[in-house]
């Protein structure tokens, strides 16, 4: 029965890429390579690796996305399919061998980042090169035929597993390396600014700006490291005793040199193709995950029932409005002071993607109705009213937000932050144990990399944020 299955499907597949021009004897010839996995790793590489192959030789032959006609273009995603099932079949009975050897047993940990591409060569064709992901970097979004979706599949595998997943987590809590050599520096003068990011010392709290002032603060591949650097710094800092995230002041009229938080992500540049798909994986398991779980030693846990993470209490400073990424850091701190006139947004809708975490935190806050209505019907939600007022501790008039944002660090400071570490921990294994954030982040993965690749985004951004017309 399966295989009368399988040679019915090979029929039709065969037929829709005839019709787009492709040689019958080459498609007949690589749908006979489709391979059947078995218990071994190394065969099913050998075996996956001439099918990932002769799809790729197949698709080569197609004419470039931009001037495929509608056949030829159902051809190309008939043969991503095709491949992408057979990756998923070779992860499910492979991924925790893959994960291992790329791990040395679990002995060395690789950002999500270095793992991709080392998987890349460890498995050829199961997740693409760097040189195939910068090859697709210098197209329009629109253009990309979507190669690092494989990357999503591969990371939701790996974080599926759950010794290899809450390994993969573990990673991505350990500081930067170039956060050890910036706190040399930051320990002499009190400061580091990155150009995108600054970290400084002021007093009891180490303060985090997001400065990416041209485009009100929005986050993209120029920000990323910078911000996720200056929060190591600010989190291991042994001289100050809590964190402060906020944003620059802001050149331009509409603004007169006021403060913003954040913009969210860059829409202008995702448009573009210059977002890469790790780009959200790296933020949510880094820099966000860092704010709300601390910083993870390497012969330690980060798991909560082991307190094997640094950590401090952070406090956001919303200046204006937080919206989409600038709304998911302030569901990741322990307290928000917030302008009077400020606002929070999750517009998952209009822009296509998925807003990072904030589908598991957001609840917390104001429920599961309103959650919804903010991430599916973009319902804008004021921090002076009683909706925000379940994610803000205190709302001021704008000019007083300083102020009270220095407040709320002698609170938190006068009576010692001692037990901020214990009750941080406290609240988390109630509410998001590391072990619950790990399976959102395998569904996340997959999901976010379809998103990211998916015409509708190209449409959504098109219509509601007049993408084409922007410059970069």
């Amino acid at each position: 029965m399966e295989r009368s299955r399988g040679a019915g499907r090979h029929k039709a597949t065969a037929s829709h890429l005839a019709q787009a021009g492709l040689p019958p004897r080459a498609v007949a010839a690589w749908l006979k390579t489709e391979p059947r996995f078995t218990k071994s790793f190394s065969r099913d590489v050998a075996a996956a690796k001439k099918f990932w192959r002769g799809g790729a030789n197949l698709l080569a032959r197609l004419p470039k996305k931009p001037k495929r006609t509608q056949t030829e273009e159902l051809a190309a995603e008939t043969i991503k399919a095709l491949c992408r099932d057979t990756r998923e079949d070779f992860l499910m009975r492979h991924v925790d061998v893959l994960y291992r050897k790329l791990t040395q047993n679990l002995r060395t940990f690789a950002r999500v980042e270095d793992l991709a591409y080392a998987a890349a060569k460890l498995a050829p064709g199961l997740v693409p090169t760097r040189k195939e992901v910068n090859a697709e970097s210098a197209l329009m979004q629109a253009e990309k035929e979507g190669v690092e979706i494989d990357q999503g599949i591969f990371l939701t595998h790996a974080l599926a597993r759950q010794q290899t997943g809450m390994h993969l987590c573990h990673a991505m809590l350990l500081p930067r390396p170039e956060s050890i050599d910036y706190t040399l520096k930051y320990l002499k003068d009190g400061f580091v600014d990155f150009g995108t990011a600054r970290v400084e010392r002021k007093g009891k709290a180490a303060i985090v700006t997001i400065q990416n002032r041209r485009f009100l603060n929005a986050e993209d591949d120029t920000t990323l490291d910078a911000t996720e650097t200056a929060a190591d710094i600010a989190i291991l800092d042994a001289a100050t005793q809590i964190c402060i995230l906020r944003g620059g002041t802001i050149d331009h009229p509409k603004y007169g040199g006021r403060r913003v938080f954040c913009s969210g992500i860059n829409l202008t540049h995702i448009y573009n193709g210059k977002i890469p798909f790790l780009w959200y994986i790296r933020r949510d398991m880094g820099i966000v995950n860092k704010i709300l779980r601390g910083v993870a030693r390497e012969d330690r846990s980060p798991e909560e029932i082991y307190g094997g993470t640094r950590e401090k209490p952070w406090i956001a400073q919303v200046d204006a409005f937080a919206i989409g990424g600038g709304c998911q850091y302030l569901l990741a701190t322990d307290y928000v002071v917030a302008a009077s006139d400020a606002y929070m947004t999750l517009p998952a809708r209009k822009e296509g993607i998925i807003p990072g975490a904030a589908n598991l935190r957001m609840t917390h806050f104001t429920g599961a109705r309103i959650a919804r209505q903010a991430v599916l019907m973009d319902r804008r939600i004021a921090c002076d009213s009683a909706e925000g007022r379940t994610i803000c501790d205190v709302v001021v008039p704008p000019g007083d937000v300083d102020a009270a944002v220095a407040r709320a660090v002698e609170d938190f400071a006068s009576s010692g932050v001692v037990s901020a570490a214990g009750n941080r921990r406290a609240f988390r294994v109630a509410e998001e144990p590391l072990d619950l954030f790990r399976r959102y982040m395998a569904v996340y993965c997959r999901e976010q990399a379809y998103c990211h690749f998916s015409p509708a985004l190209i449409a959504n951004l098109e219509k509601h944020w007049n993408a084409a017309q922007r410059k970069l």
